[in-house]
């Protein structure tokens, strides 16, 4: 592998019931992601303790071409659009590989 491409992805959701609802959405979308995205490496969503209506992001691809695919994946383009019913903050950060064990 090479070292990759990645990001982190903070929603901050608008309540408990839209978090619930999302993260069905994302599981729904994960289903699609390991099913058509080979280059899709690690694609988590994770909760913050103590910050039930956040949730973390983290994305890693093989490289920028695997992450340009992802982008337009049917699959995501729906989850893209149906997720601003329930996000009221996204932030996005964008990560450079340095050193690490793969």
């Amino acid at each position: 592998m090479t070292t990759g491409f990645g990001l982190v992805v903070r929603f901050t959701l608008r309540d408990a019931d839209a978090a619930g609802v999302f993260d069905e959405l994302v599981s729904r979308t994960l289903e699609d992601i390991r099913r058509y995205e080979p280059g899709t490496v690690v694609y988590v969503n994770h909760r913050v303790p103590g910050e039930p209506n956040v949730r973390i992001f983290y994305e890693l691809y093989e490289d920028r071409a695997a992450f340009d695919a992802h982008e337009q994946q049917p699959h995501i383009k729906k989850f893209l659009e149906a997720r601003d019913a329930f996000v009221s903050r996204t932030e996005v950060t964008f990560l450079e590989h340095v050193d690490g064990k793969v």
